[in-house]
């Protein structure tokens, strides 16, 4: 199947690398259905751009609402789940209740989308799945524990699922940047530093995205690591005081 062929959903639309995987999308000829809280960053003018507010951290929510967006969308193929956030501190400083907020949304909303559209493709003719892992997936550090808690979940996750689903002619991938220059470190106490060597760009991953979904049907590309060429971390004192 031709790329401009395919009707994609992603969520965490409006930003970052989903923003950028939905521009690629988009310049290709693809249906794409963008899923985030809020679409003021991201509103193409495009007609094959259909925007849908949700919270994914509402897991009740969640699977309701894709039911729905299937049903109003019976040609989706392609899930790019993408949507999350970072929170990077010693484990003793979560409380209960920021454990299961960050749980939900890094963890289980992947878990949960992955699910319905499944469910979707497996009456259909296979399909892909692109799951967005991270370097904290394959390594844990320390100030990482609930972030690498919930991709090396979603690495184990993606392993499973292609095992699953490989019978039905649906590939599942996970791509794991590296640091992505984006505004993913907004309200982080760190960043990547300036130099285009020090940083992955979300257009990177896009690029990586679109690669996998024009392999030959025969061929699945089980997981795909990105990392900067020369990785320098700079912290800010004040946020980094600030998000401890």
């Amino acid at each position: 199947m031709l790329l401009h062929q395919k009707t994609a959903v992603v969520t965490g639309s409006s930003s970052g690398i989903g923003r950028a995987i939905c521009e690629k999308l988009l310049s290709h000829g693809c249906k794409v259905i963008g899923l985030a809280r809020e679409h003021s960053k991201f509103a193409p003018n495009n007609k094959l751009y259909f925007p849908y507010q949700i919270d994914l951290a509402d897991l009740d929510e969640t699977s309701s609402f894709l039911k729905k967006i299937i049903v109003d969308h019976k040609d989706i193929n392609v899930l790019i789940s993408n949507a999350g956030y970072g929170k990077f501190q010693s484990l003793e400083n979560f409380s209960v209740k920021q454990i299961k907020e960050f749980l939900d949304l890094n963890l289980l909303s992947h878990i949960l989308v992955c699910q319905a559209v499944i469910r979707h493709l497996k009456n259909k003719t296979g399909g892909d799945i692109i799951i967005m892992g991270s370097e904290a997936g394959v390594v844990g550090k320390k100030k990482s524990t609930l972030y690498s808690a919930a991709k090396f979940g979603l690495r184990g996750f993606a392993q499973a699922l292609r095992d699953e689903v490989s019978s039905n002619d649906i590939r599942v991938c996970l791509i794991n940047p590296g640091m992505v220059r984006s505004s993913f470190f907004d309200k982080l106490g760190f960043y990547p530093g300036e130099n285009h060597e020090n940083a992955i760009e979300a257009l990177d991953v896009a690029a990586s995205a679109i690669d996998i979904l024009m392999m030959r049907r025969g061929t699945v590309v089980d997981e795909v690591n990105l990392s900067p060429i020369k990785k320098m971390i700079v912290f800010d004192k004040k946020k980094h005081e600030k998000s401890l």
